[in-house]
């Protein structure tokens, strides 16, 4: 199991962000995905121009450590109309290896507090799920699928 901080970013400036950070830290992007590289759900909406082109998940490894990031395009900020100033939204993301191990980890925190997105597969994991625990803390879990 490792812990990663994954650094949620709401004024569309999380592709800057990783660009100084991999430049400060001598890291290096080893995933850059944007919300227009994924596919969408069925029930989905379909996205607008400017949440495409915005980062859904990018991951900097830096003397063998990882942190990870994205663009939140859900509300005030995600078109860049509106700047979100003084927010720190930083979650845990629990990496496991097994779908058995995510179901278990996801069950055992997210009890009495709020999930905002079950445990599924999804585009890149095996398993991925969101929720802020008891205390309003949020977590991510995820399983990756192998990689190619």
């Amino acid at each position: 199991m490792k812990l990663i901080p994954y650094l949620m970013f709401f004024n569309g400036d999380c592709r800057a962000a990783f660009d100084f950070y991999a430049s400060a830290l001598g890291g290096e992007l080893v995933a850059v995905i944007t919300y227009g590289d994924m596919p969408s759900a069925p029930d989905q909406p379909p996205l607008p121009d400017a949440a495409k082109a915005q980062i859904a998940h990018v991951n900097l490894m830096a003397g063998g450590a990882s942190i990870m990031g994205g663009d939140s395009i859900m509300g005030a900020g995600c078109d860049g109309s509106v700047q979100v100033d003084g927010r720190n939204d930083t979650t845990v993301n629990i990496e496991v290896d097994t779908v058995e191990e995510a179901e278990r980890v996801f069950v055992a925190l997210s009890a009495g507090g709020k999930v905002q997105m079950p445990l599924t597969e999804t585009s890149w994991s095996q398993r991925f799920g969101m929720f802020h625990d008891r205390y309003g803390k949020p977590w991510m879990v995820n399983c990756n699928k192998p990689m190619p």
